[in-house]
């Protein structure tokens, strides 16, 4: 039984003034990353006891996860009584395998990846949907006349498979495209090379990050960066091609035992805490991903953080809201792109965790749906540096 108004030492930390605002605070000067951490030290000390938990990112640390890094840095996790291990993803990463094996308590990944490994047998159920809206692009030249779906049939098409592709193919068969017939698919690494060598007609890009490897890379022609206009780009979720991404999962079966499923509230909790600090201090949040060591530089992790906080808000039903329609949308995907042979049982997903994660937040007064949220305007320099 979930209890969603549990917080362990909540009295003793109202006396130490540790609440739940410490997310909403400013840029963490020296000062306050102190004060932070003695708040944090604080905390746990007011536990009953910390519970332990791993959770694995689907890749490496940028500010596509910004919201977990700041959760522990800001000590939204040790408040919660959490010890939270934040383990980076990567090509030999996969999230939803990691979980399934019992190596993590919970994994990032997008729900067409997740239920391919349910449906193989992975005890994994989605707890909380972080990212409300999808990010793929389908990228080409302004000179290559690639203005819609249909335009890609007769091309040459960078793809970087592994599950990537179920979007694209799936809005392409809509279209009248077979995937199989119609286009020449190339394997894409990951970047923007296919494309600027004009080895491909298109390729494959995520709204956050490999878009931005465009914008930031010189145009030889005019010695200046490229800018949108030389680019056509198709965006399937405006196409009504969107697909559920970055969310939360958990095994099943850990779920059911003892009080983990009042853990797993506590850990969406603190997350969403720090995904609010994201969404009111973006800056800072891109000075926490950087000092983690991330290979990209600060203008593209900054880029990346507004695109990432377009994904999350406003959040219609409060943060981590499933989508029911969004949800059975994202399944047809997959069920039509051939990599889920059916759709997945009612119990792929549950909607209680993130009630109780959203009901803690609420009784801390904290904004869940960020309706007033509105993007910055990022100034990308060459490299993303």
């Amino acid at each position: 039984m979930l209890t969603p108004t549990l917080r362990r030492g909540a009295a003793l930390l109202g006396a130490l003034g540790v609440t739940a605002g410490l997310s909403a605070c400013g840029g963490m000067s020296e000062t306050t990353a102190t004060s932070t951490a003695a708040a944090a030290a604080a905390s746990s000390a007011a536990c009953e006891k910390v519970d332990e938990v791993t959770v694995v990112l689907q890749w490496v640390t940028q500010a596509q996860f910004a919201g977990y890094y700041a959760a522990k840095e800001n000590g939204d996790y040790a408040e919660r009584c959490l010890d939270v291990t934040i383990q980076e993803g990567g090509t030999n990463v996969v999230p939803q395998q990691v979980l399934a094996s019992g190596n993590a308590q919970f994994a990032v990944s997008h729900v067409i990846k997740s239920m391919a490994s349910r449906e193989q047998g992975a005890d994994i159920v989605n707890i909380s949907q972080t990212f409300e809206r999808g990010a793929y692009l389908q990228v080409s030249w302004a000179d290559s006349g690639i203005t819609s779906i249909p335009a890609l049939k007769g091309t040459t098409m960078g793809s970087w498979g592994g599950g990537n592709e179920l979007t694209l193919f799936a809005a392409m068969k809509a279209s009248g495209v077979d995937p199989a017939t119609d286009v020449t698919v190339v394997q894409q690494p990951f970047d923007m090379s296919l494309l600027l060598n004009r080895e491909a007609d298109s390729v494959q890009a995520k709204t956050y990050n490999e878009y931005a490897q465009l914008l930031e890379t010189v145009n030889p022609a005019t010695g200046q960066l490229y800018q949108p206009s030389d680019f056509n780009t198709l965006d399937f979720q405006e196409l009504g091609f969107g697909t559920l991404e970055d969310g939360v999962y958990a095994q099943q079966a850990w779920l059911e035992q003892g009080d983990n499923a009042d853990i797993a509230a506590r850990f969406i909790a603190a997350t969403d805490e720090g995904w609010i600090h994201c969404r009111d201090d973006a800056d800072s949040c891109v000075d926490t991903v950087v000092a983690q060591g991330s290979a990209l530089g600060r203008s593209h992790q900054a880029f990346m953080m507004n695109e990432i906080n377009k994904l999350i808000w406003p959040s219609t039903s409060g943060i981590g809201a499933m989508s029911t329609d969004a949800w059975d949308k994202t399944v047809q995907v997959g069920v039509e792109g051939g990599v889920l042979a059916a759709a997945p049982d009612a119990g792929a997903y549950r909607t209680d965790i993130n009630d109780a994660a959203l009901a803690l937040l609420e009784q801390d007064g904290v904004d869940v749906s960020g309706t007033s949220w509105t993007p910055a305007t990022v100034q990308l320099t060459e490299g993303g540096k």
